[in-house]
């Protein structure tokens, strides 16, 4: 089963792409509706200013986001599945990772994730319908946890799961940078970085006698 904690470790996105494929669902065809809890497609891109993932070559103003609706439907009940909400904290989704992501892929310098993304959703819901006769977004999350556990881990799944596991890493590597800069998931890492401080604290005696200074 994947924690949220494990989201924090994710490894830096294998080499190669997916190939697109065709079995992108829609919304009408994935038979969820945009605002329906867990499957809602982001409205609008993250909070803040347009960011620029490339400071050398800077494109002024905002980008289109290129994932549609539906892929973004499919996306957000994958970002929930890797980073579910719990007691301390809320979703992937809930703060804006779907969105964030669409953005990121959308930029011109990052055409490759993009292409892996879409490719890995169809699969996803390829999957998906092969096992249980229904899209991921229409999965429960006992469903949907064993399709990512087949694919969470690249050395080691079977070649059919390669493709699937090289989007799955892209994806979690995303969510994982993309949930733990907001304001709540440092709160859920307890990083209390970023705090003015009136004075700068004493060291204590201990501390110094091992540092070896008065």
């Amino acid at each position: 089963m994947i924690g949220r904690r494990q989201a924090i470790k994710a490894a830096a996105a294998a080499v190669g792409a997916l190939p697109i494929l065709d079995a992108t669902l829609s919304e009408a065809q994935q038979g969820a509706p945009p605002r329906q809890a867990g499957a809602a497609a982001p409205a609008a891109g993250p909070r803040g200013g347009p960011w620029d993932p490339d400071l050398i070559h800077p494109r002024p103003g905002p980008w289109p986001r290129k994932l549609s609706s539906g892929e973004l439907i499919t996306l957000s009940a994958l970002c929930d599945t890797i980073i579910p909400a719990d007691e301390k904290s809320p979703s992937a989704s809930a703060v804006g990772v779907p969105a964030w992501i669409n953005e990121y892929v959308s930029h011109d310098s990052n055409q490759n994730a993009l292409v892996r993304v879409r490719g890995g959703l169809a699969w996803l819901n390829l999957e998906s319908n092969r096992r249980f006769g229904r899209p991921y977004v229409r999965l429960t999350q006992a469903e949907r946890i064993p399709i990512c556990d087949d694919i969470c881990y690249l050395p080691k799944v079977r070649p059919e799961f390669q493709p699937g596991a090289r989007f799955f890493d892209l994806v979690r590597d995303l969510v994982a940078v993309g949930f733990y800069t907001t304001r709540e998931g440092m709160a859920d890492l307890g990083y209390i970085g970023n705090v003015a401080l009136p004075k700068f604290p004493e060291v204590s005696a201990e501390v110094r006698a091992r540092l070896g200074v008065s």
